[in-house]
């Protein structure tokens, strides 16, 4: 694996010791695992013309010793330890752009004393590293179960730990805050946007591009990978409103996931039914950690002006009809009517 070596001499190459996946020991498990297949001998099996043995080539499709019991938790770990930092990082560059008040211009002057030039700069720059620590580790993750299917000849484990990695919610092209990092490095990247109609925006890799009226978010970092991104709800099936990431992953309107959860607005998505599902990947329990998009919520109010007013006057209708209704219950159950 040449990529492998690659990404050793990329974690080297940072100043602070970083989460990652060890390939190399993933790598010595895997030879252990093919040599113990290639020694088991066909006992059934008769010499070929040369008079030497036919040696059986077990696969193990479902079951196997070693790497149930050593590959796939030692990824399970790595894969963690990596979504966790990230995760942390890309929630405390988003809070900074968000500072508000005394908050914002103390932490400007923290950066100008620390030498890191001015605030979006320093965004823009620490941005981009987290998004290409998570994009060289999905690779990493990716070329690593493509190597377990390739010795075990099957092609069904790789995709199959991948979509139960989704569901323990440790992959992490699905974290809401990579979706966050990508809007926040456009929005700081164009600054200024006049158009009232919907507008294509790009910034250095990261695009918000259109295909038939749909619009989706990519980025395109490197050639082996490319991360596109719906922004089409699922259930109105117009371009995503005040978005949502649930845990699954699946961006949604705020709106259309409450009444997918079967909640009111006013209550929110914390008093979810841990078994309303996803309707889209029917997975339950995916709204009480829904993460609210803000920056996501900014590039696209900025893209798509007309649109967004439009949908912002009839969000407000429907938010008001369902507090007058919330507080219409809360009155007649204080007076046990």
């Amino acid at each position: 694996m040449k990529f492998c070596k690659k990404y050793e001499e990329y974690m080297q190459q940072k100043q602070q010791k970083l989460p990652k996946v060890a390939c190399k020991k993933l790598k010595k498990i895997l030879k252990k695992c093919r040599l113990a297949c290639q020694s088991q001998k066909d006992p059934e099996s008769n010499s070929n013309a040369d008079g030497v043995a036919q040696i059986k080539i077990t696969s193990c499709h479902n079951r196997c010793p070693v790497c149930d019991g050593a590959f796939f938790p030692t990824l399970v770990n790595d894969m963690s330890a990596v979504v966790r930092y990230f995760n942390k990082r890309a929630k405390k560059l988003i809070n900074l752009h968000q500072a508000a008040g005394l908050k914002k211009y103390f932490l400007w002057i923290k950066g100008k004393m620390q030498g890191q030039g001015t605030h979006v700069s320093s965004l823009i720059e620490q941005g981009k590293e987290l998004v290409v620590y998570a994009l060289i580790n999905a690779i990493m993750i990716r070329k690593i179960l493509k190597k377990y299917d390739k010795i075990h000849h099957c092609g069904k484990q790789g995709p199959a730990f991948k979509s139960q990695a989704q569901s323990m919610q440790i992959e992490i092209l699905q974290s809401p805050w990579l979706r966050e990092l990508m809007a926040l490095h456009i929005n700081l990247g164009e600054t200024n946007v006049s158009s009232s109609t919907m507008a294509a925006m790009s910034s250095e890799g990261y695009r918000l591009t259109f295909n038939d009226d749909k619009l989706s978010l990519s980025c395109e970092l490197f050639d082996s990978i490319r991360l596109d991104i719906e922004l089409t709800c699922p259930v109105c099936l117009e371009t995503v409103f005040d978005p949502v990431s649930l845990t699954c992953g699946h961006i949604l309107c705020k709106m259309c996931a409450c009444s997918a959860a079967s909640v009111s607005i006013v209550d929110g998505l914390k008093l979810a039914d841990p078994r309303e599902k996803c309707p889209l990947c029917r997975q339950a329990g995916v709204y009480q950690g829904a993460i609210h998009l803000t920056e996501l919520n900014i590039l696209l109010s900025r893209s798509c002006r007309d649109y967004w007013e439009k949908r912002l006057q009839m969000e407000r209708v429907e938010r008001v009809k369902q507090a007058k209704v919330y507080w219409e219950n809360q009155s007649r159950a204080f007076m046990g009517i």
